[in-house]
């Protein structure tokens, strides 16, 4: 079965949950069998932190032009195909060939609900096209179904399938942390994870610091602005806080293996990775009970309706207690378990076979 894999979304991410999601699949397709893939790449791929540790073979890449990248990315990739090939984008590409059994993997609705102007005109003009011309479309998470169902009500239910994302075995809970390691004594930060994009409310983080003696370690997301660096010295001071920047998994396991909880405020989520890394590492998770993020994280007292401080500090304080503290963990690293990048690759491979079969 005859599939090339759309490696875009490496050269416009230095890392991200997207990158990981692609990272996960391509790792496997790379030892499957059944499987002979093709891979389009730019030259630009070797930013990405998770690009780097695959070894694709050179015979397998397709290279394309960088030239005008920007302008690119939105562009259906030409490409004449012979026999009949699947396509699978990481990001809102399909390739106009009869040949073509294209697969289309839908994150989140994002742009739909925080954006506005071209960037948003442009995205979404990309992403309706890329699933209507699809034959399968999958979706991370049933919240992200529903969303789709909602913005695309003419799409055909029959085409979408949910596909849960996974969580690496990378994460686990350590018996012997190496404290050096670690930005801060353990358990005396919260730890906060991905991009600071305004609805992901990293503003909330600093304001539930202002009400508590934690510090606060801020992994990923690109650096912080000079506005983030002035609102987090006023409000917690310069010696409460630490930007780590983009980490490998067995950095970020020590970190949540080291945090007193992963804080996640984020008012709308796709699927939430970070959530089950916290949870799988015995770190708990404070997040926001709404998205996606009500569906995934399992059962746990630490979801939060409203974005109040008095709440969120409620939740901090359930964790002083040891015995609720070690029920919580314990609950997350079942919940967390229940999700495997094996499953989702074995229900991906599934559905490839029966495009490929149907077409």
């Amino acid at each position: 079965m005859k599939i090339i894999f759309d490696n875009i979304i490496f050269s416009q991410q230095k890392a991200g949950g997207i990158s990981v999601v692609w990272y996960e699949i391509l790792k496997r397709v790379l030892i499957n069998k059944d499987i002979s893939p093709f891979f389009i790449e730019y030259k630009k791929c070797n930013n990405n932190l998770f690009r780097r540790i695959l070894d694709i073979p050179s015979e397998k890449i397709i290279y394309k032009n960088q030239f005008l990248l920007k302008i690119r990315r939105y562009l259906n990739p030409i490409i004449l195909l012979k026999e009949k090939t699947i396509f699978h984008s990481s990001y809102y590409r399909t390739i106009n060939s009869n040949n073509a059994i294209n697969i289309t993997t839908v994150h989140d609705f994002t742009y739909e609900r925080y954006y506005q102007g071209i960037a948003k005109w442009l995205h979404c003009n990309q992403k309706y096209q890329a699933i209507r011309n699809s034959s399968k479309i999958i979706c991370i998470s049933e919240n992200t179904k529903q969303d789709l169902l909602k913005y695309m009500p003419d799409i055909d239910k029959n085409k979408i399938q949910v596909i849960y994302n996974g969580v690496s075995d990378d994460y686990y809970r350590i018996k012997h942390l190496n404290l050096k390691s670690l930005p801060f004594p353990v358990h005396s930060y919260i730890i906060f994870v991905g991009s600071r994009i305004a609805y992901k409310r990293f503003d909330l983080s600093i304001d539930v610091l202002t009400k508590n003696k934690f510090n606060l370690v801020i992994v990923g997301g690109g650096k912080l602005t000079n506005k983030e660096c002035e609102l987090l010295n006023t409000k917690i001071g310069i010696d409460r806080y630490k930007y780590i920047g983009s980490v490998q998994n067995k950095q970020l396991n020590q970190l949540y293996n080291g945090a007193f909880c992963l804080f996640y405020p984020s008012e709308y989520e796709g699927f939430g990775i970070p959530v089950l890394e916290s949870q799988k590492a015995g770190c708990p998770v404070i997040a926001f009970n709404g998205s996606s993020i009500k569906e995934i994280a399992g059962k746990t007292a630490l979801l939060f309706n409203e974005h109040s401080i008095d709440e969120i500090n409620s939740c901090i304080s359930t964790l002083f207690d040891n015995s609720t503290r070690n029920s919580i963990i314990l609950e997350g690293i079942k919940n967390a378990n229940k999700y495997s990048w094996d499953i989702t690759f074995t229900q991906l491979t599934l559905l490839y076979t029966n495009a490929f079969n149907i077409e």
